[in-house]
């Protein structure tokens, strides 16, 4: 690994991803911690980074509390949840990662947000680590050219909650190299994945795929076709789906889908993407689904 900091050309080919290499995660909500536990049950070192210290304690709590429920399920031993602890470090210093051969970004849904994040990983990083976003929408391009290495930038797309979903969406931007896809393909199947690297248009596939649906099931509810339980029941016991897609959409963060949906109507221009005005007005009031306690269903804030 280069010792040097920051970016500039690439100075070696990208890591192979062995479990000697430390990882950073950069933002510790749900999806972020969530991917740490992913990669510390797989032996590897594991920076969190948040800058909020109460965020990054509940963080490191619920993934404690998961590990400890897979020892009482039988899934794993108890030695091998406190070893997975013990790989993770937390920070409240993006600096922290300089370390790190892999960075993988998981704050808010925001690009600015997001570009701003990958602007300063450039600066501390080595100049051979790969930055990788869990972004859902966002253009894996935008953000590789908040970098001086767009080579070295991809999508690395979890699945909700990513310590059991298997699928990573793996997003090509523009500029990113054969080598670098390949690693985080490697890196995914080495994670206990399954990964399908997509091109870098808004919503990928599975977010292209999934939003308009849940988008279109608010609407089925804000015109009183059906109740809540009756939408959903039809597409569990219809389609097969696991959860209905309002339970999906609370699973997800209604703030979250909005998002997707905005993403979606302005990269592609197409009125299809409209967001329900019903799924406007529940973020408005602040019912964002699960985390919040209350969206299309009501939940308990433990």
């Amino acid at each position: 690994m280069a010792e040097s900091s920051g970016s500039g050309s690439p100075t070696s080919e990208p890591l192979l991803f062995g479990g000697s290499i430390r990882v950073g995660v950069v933002g510790a909500g749900t999806m972020g911690s969530g991917i740490v536990q992913v990669f510390a049950r797989a032996g590897y070192t594991v920076s969190l980074v948040e800058v909020d210290q109460a965020q990054l304690e509940r963080a490191l709590a619920a993934i404690g509390g998961r590990l400890q429920r897979g020892v009482e399920r039988g899934r794993l031993t108890a030695e091998d949840a406190q070893a997975a602890l013990g790989r993770i470090v937390g920070s409240l210093d993006v600096g922290d990662l300089g370390s790190c051969g892999l960075v993988v970004e998981a704050v808010v849904e925001n690009a600015e947000a997001k570009a701003d994040v990958f602007s300063r990983l450039d600066d501390v990083c080595p100049a051979s680590a790969i930055l990788a976003s869990n972004t859902s929408s966002i253009s894996i391009t935008l953000l590789g050219a908040a970098t001086r290495r767009p080579e070295r930038v991809i999508g690395m797309h979890f699945m909700n909650p990513a310590p059991v979903r298997p699928l990573v969406e793996i997003v090509r931007g523009q500029r990113t190299s054969d080598e670098t896809v390949e690693a985080i393909r490697t890196l995914a199947e080495r994670l206990g994945k399954t990964p399908v690297v997509v091109s870098d248009y808004p919503g990928f596939v599975s977010n292209r795929v999934l939003m308009p649906m849940i988008n279109e099931a608010i609407y089925a509810l804000m015109e009183g076709v059906a109740d809540r339980e009756g939408i959903d029941a039809v597409m569990r016991l219809g389609m097969d789906h696991p959860l209905g897609p309002l339970q999906l959409a609370d699973l997800i963060g209604l703030d979250v889908c909005l998002g997707i949906m905005e993403t979606l109507q302005a990269g592609l221009g197409d009125p299809k993407y409209r967001p329900c005005p019903l799924l406007r007005r529940m973020v408005q009031a602040g019912l964002l689904g699960r985390k919040s306690g209350r969206g299309f269903y009501e939940y308990r804030c433990d």
